[in-house]
């Protein structure tokens, strides 16, 4: 037990965070942290112990002022933005987050958690979870190719090279031989065409040559003639400003709103805008499908999987991303870059 009192009490003493506890109105004890605050920042346990009060009044002022009504019925904790030293260069600041350790007792703490150290520590968990998603999404991403590879490319180059030996060991008539040659030839044919349309699928080489305008009038017109749909690209947008990374990430977010279109929203009439403006430049992918509740679908899932990584992929070049839709009201996909930003070719 004695040994547990003191790794405790080290641990309390050597906490990054100033901890402040109190019984009623009066400091019991305070750890190193806390200490340094008070000796260096001035800082007033007392003046701690004000704020803490006027916030959880001002949160539960139904209870008319009943601070211990409050700490015994319904506080249990509060965390309320400070900032120290405020009238020097280098504010600090800081959550001060009010506890209840023993509503009986009377007894509380307040910390003081560097904001600082808590948004490094939100962002390094936020990338973990990016770089988990990114991972995931890759590998996704790779299950499709292959099964595209698989149950496409593999089997056509397979049922060819059936009929190729059919034609070196079988006995066949003239007439035969055309027709065996015909069904190879067309067989091949279909599988070049799967293979440039995966191509076209991973990175259209028009996007290259020529930019994104004419890549997307590509890419609606070979999904409008495999879905029937029609597909509109309207807009004069300059795009030549546009960094290669930033032309890549549009492209795909037209790819990705389209295909969601055509999957899930049974939508008939699918339509791209591509406009700038003097500071902006907007890509918007409208349909009049079904619609569907947007915060439902934030969450990693099949289809929402494409749209976390729109909206990553635009972020990352500081861009803004949104979702409008409703239950059977169409959906509108809208990414806008500043064009400032843009003319410094960016690459990440």
């Amino acid at each position: 037990m004695l040994a547990t009192k003191d790794w405790l009490g080290q641990y309390f003493d050597h906490s990054t965070d100033a901890i402040f506890i109190f019984k009623d109105d009066a400091l019991l004890v305070q750890n190193q942290m806390a200490k340094e605050l008070e000796q260096e920042l001035k800082v007033d346990p007392m003046y701690l112990l004000q704020v803490a009060d006027t916030s959880v009044k001002q949160k539960y002022s139904q209870t008319n002022g009943c601070f211990n009504c409050i700490i015994q019925n319904k506080m249990t904790n509060l965390s309320v933005p400070l900032t120290l030293a405020d009238d020097s260069t280098h504010p600090l600041h800081y959550f001060m987050v009010y506890s209840i350790l023993d509503k009986t007792a009377h007894l509380f703490s307040i910390t003081l958690k560097s904001r600082g150290t808590i948004n490094r520590m939100d962002q390094l968990a936020q990338q973990r979870k990016l770089t988990r998603y990114v991972n995931r999404a890759h590998e996704l991403e790779r299950k499709r190719i292959s099964a595209d590879l698989h149950d496409s490319i593999a089997q056509g180059i397979y049922s060819a090279i059936i009929g190729i030996r059919r034609l070196r060991n079988a006995d066949l008539s003239t007439e035969q031989l055309t027709a065996l040659s015909n069904v190879i030839e067309n067989q091949l044919d279909d599988t070049l065409k799967e293979v440039k349309g995966m191509a076209l699928d991973i990175r259209p080489s028009v996007l290259d040559n020529f930019g994104l305008l004419p890549a997307l009038k590509v890419l609606a017109n070979r999904l409008e003639e495999n879905s029937g749909i029609t597909i509109e690209v309207a807009g004069k947008a300059d795009t030549s400003v546009l960094s290669e990374d930033v032309q890549s990430v549009l492209y795909r977010i037209a790819q990705e709103a389209i295909n969601n279109a055509l999957k899930h929203a049974n939508a008939s009439e699918i339509t791209v805008l591509l406009v700038n403006h003097q500071h902006f430049i907007i890509l918007e992918i409208i349909d009049d499908g079904d619609g569907f509740d947007v915060p439902s679908h934030q969450s990693f899932n099949g289809r929402s999987l494409g749209l976390l990584n729109m909206s990553e992929r635009v972020k990352a070049l500081n861009g803004t991303f949104n979702i409008k839709s409703k239950l059977h009201d169409g959906t509108t996909v809208t990414a806008k870059f500043p064009v400032a930003d843009l003319g410094r070719k960016q690459h990440v």
